[in-house]
C-alpha cells in the first residue's frame, strides 16, 4: 500500500489529480492518501517527481519493532517467569496465526479469474 514520505513531497498535486479513486488530498501543502478509498492501482508511485509516493514494504522493520514494543509493553503485566514464557507463547500463536491467515489469503489470490 502505498504511503506519502512527507518530507520529500513538495504537495505538487500532481498524484491528487492521477488518482483515479480520489484518494489524496492535499493536506498542509502535502499530499495524504485515504487508504479507504485508496484501490492499490500504483499509479501515484508512477506519477510523483519526488519519489515521494513509498510502498509500505519499506516500513517493515519500523512494523516489525512496533510489535516488539507493543510485546514488551504488555509483557509488563506479567510478574514470573512462568507468567512470561506463557504470554510469550500466546503471542506466538497469535502470529503464527496472523502468518497462517495471510498465507492461505495469498493462495485463493491465485485461484481468482480475472
Amino acid at each position: 500500500m502505498p504511503w506519502v514520505k512527507k518530507e520529500d513531497c513538495v504537495g505538487c498535486g500532481i498524484c491528487v489529480n492521477e488518482c483515479p479513486a480520489d484518494a489524496i488530498t492535499i493536506q498542509d501543502e502535502k499530499a495524504e492518501i485515504d487508504m479507504q478509498l485508496c484501490i492499490r492501482c500504483g499509479i501515484c508511485h508512477d506519477v510523483c517527481p519526488q519519489d515521494a509516493v513509498r510502498h509500505d514494504s519499506e516500513k517493515i522493520p519500523q512494523e516489525v519493532e512496533a510489535n516488539i514494543q507493543w510485546i514488551k509493553d504488555l509483557m509488563k503485566h506479567y510478574k514470573t517467569e512462568e507468567e512470561i514464557e506463557g504470554f510469550i507463547e500466546r503471542i506466538k500463536k497469535h502470529f503464527k496465526k496472523e502468518k497462517k491467515v495471510i498465507e492461505e489469503t495469498l493462495e485463493r489470490l491465485e485461484l481468482i479469474e480475472t
